[in-house]
């Protein structure tokens, strides 16, 4: 099944969304080498067909904080229950989705297949918008990520969603990817306080957007181009910021478990994720690096496979046993 370019605010679950940073490049007019057998003559980027899980309760449109005058807004996946849990606190695992920091949706059928799938594993899933470039440019888009790892901590919001507030994970994947690793690297204080998470999980997300380590890595030329209009900067070369909104370059050794995915010749560079699972171990930081033959992009490395390692990662970092057997998911 193919993706099309959808309105953020789209609710369509027939329609299918453009996956990760394969829009960077219908933006910028280019193809790159390795990822042309997952692009569709009208331009569009191939994913999973979507699944969707019986039984997985979803609230959509939940205000995590304002930016301006506008609402940010998360939707919120989760087993439905008929009777109370003997098992304790769910786990929370925030959501962000791809999409170059320029476009994107958590409710695309391909970002909602993944806030289901978590919750059917035995998590809340809170799958969160954010600020999207070039309106808003670095650090918008980690600032709002932060606050809505504050909100789903409040006391009141652990109470209302049956969550631990002390055991939160990230996911994401491309642009999220890049988003996830900064919020898991940010800080020193331990993982449960502020915006800090316990675990990090990081499908095909860049991982250094300064000029040099593009040119070290090979990122395309039109990518560098929209990631300095996400920076707010002419061009990579001149951006002050771009070490800053670099996951690479805030390793310490306080940081949480990564579990980092990435293909061989896709559009983020293996590269990227390798300099990152390297140096995550120099500083004794856990991390678990699984590469992919070929081209699949981010939330398209989902297989059955993938969905087990990451689902397994993320209870044994945030501490939970198996959930309790959800109904199959359909197409």
């Amino acid at each position: 099944m193919f993706c099309t370019i959808r309105p953020r605010n789209g609710r369509h679950r027939g329609a299918v969304a453009l996956g990760a940073l394969a829009l960077a490049i219908i933006l910028a007019g280019c193809g790159q080498t390795g990822a042309s057998e997952h692009l569709s003559a009208d331009g569009s980027f191939a994913n999973p067909q979507p699944l969707e899980y019986p039984g997985i309760q979803v609230t959509e449109d939940v205000q995590y904080g304002v930016a301006g005058s506008e609402p940010l807004l998360l939707d919120v996946c989760r087993q439905r229950q008929e009777t109370p849990s003997t098992a304790g606190p769910r786990r929370a695992v925030l959501v962000v989705h791809g999409g170059s920091w320029r476009a994107g949706d958590k409710a695309s059928p391909h970002w909602r297949s993944v806030c289901e799938w978590l919750a059917s594993e035995g998590f809340v899933a809170f799958s969160i918008n954010y600020r999207l470039a070039p309106l808003f440019v670095f650090p918008a888009q980690i600032e709002d990520v932060r606050a809505a790892v504050r909100w789903i901590r409040q006391p009141d919001q652990a109470t209302r969603f049956d969550i631990d507030p002390d055991r939160i994970g990230a996911f994401g994947g491309s642009a999220g990817g890049n988003l996830v690793a900064l919020l898991g690297l940010e800080g020193d204080d331990e993982w449960n306080v502020g915006s800090r998470v316990s675990a990090v999980v990081d499908l095909s997300g860049p991982t250094d957007l300064t000029a040099e380590g593009a040119e070290r890595t090979g990122v395309d030329s039109a990518f560098q181009a929209i990631t300095a209009q996400y920076l707010g900067c002419e061009s990579l070369v001149t951006c002050a910021v771009a070490e800053q909104a670099s996951p690479l370059y805030a390793v310490d050794d306080t940081d949480p478990p990564f579990f980092v995915a990435n293909s061989t010749i896709e559009l983020i560079p293996l590269a990227q994720s390798e300099d990152l699972v390297k140096r995550l171990r120099a500083n004794d930081v856990e991390a678990t690096l699984v590469t992919v033959d070929g081209s699949l992009h981010s939330i398209a490395l989902l297989d059955d496979a993938m969905r087990t390692r990451i689902a397994s990662f993320l209870r044994a970092k945030l501490g939970v046993t198996p959930p309790v057997a959800a109904a199959d998911p359909v197409p």
